[in-house]
């Protein structure tokens, strides 16, 4: 019996290691995981985080564009469904909450391993805290207004 998994995937997760890594060099490079440059971005400061931000989303709207008119395949030749998603009125809970933590902690859940990896000690605490906080959100998903 055949099955379309390899049988060791150990080439892939190193892979994804090295992409994590080399993606934590970037933000760290570019500021982007910056205390200093996040606090000036929430007090209309400077440019540079909102230049990311908008370029990222940028980017990410020029690529599903281009996935949905060239019909765009998965590497095993798949093609991709971007299914459209309801709006929830959990988001703006979601996002606030998000938002308050990113502004008082001066990280968002994607770097705090890059900061970890920087040397940057005291950032277990948000990295604890938001651990803590999938977990919870995990047990009470069921009962929260999405």
């Amino acid at each position: 019996m055949q099955t379309n998994q390899p049988s060791s995937n150990k080439g892939g997760l190193f892979s994804f290691w090295l992409l994590g890594i080399l993606f934590g060099i970037i933000l760290i490079k570019a500021e982007v995981v910056s205390w200093w440059r996040i606090q000036e971005m929430f007090r209309l400061q400077n440019f540079h985080m909102f230049g990311v931000i908008g370029s990222a989303i940028a980017t990410g709207m020029l690529s599903l564009f281009l996935i949905k008119k060239l019909q765009i395949k998965t590497l095993d030749g798949e093609p991709i469904a971007i299914t459209p998603k309801k709006f929830q009125k959990g988001n703006i809970y979601g996002g606030l909450l998000f938002g308050f933590g990113w502004a008082m902690t001066g990280a968002c859940p994607g770097p705090l391993f890059a900061l970890l990896g920087n040397g940057s000690l005291i950032i277990i605490i948000p990295l604890c805290a938001a651990l803590l906080g999938t977990k919870v959100y995990g047990m009470l998903a069921k009962r929260l207004p999405h």
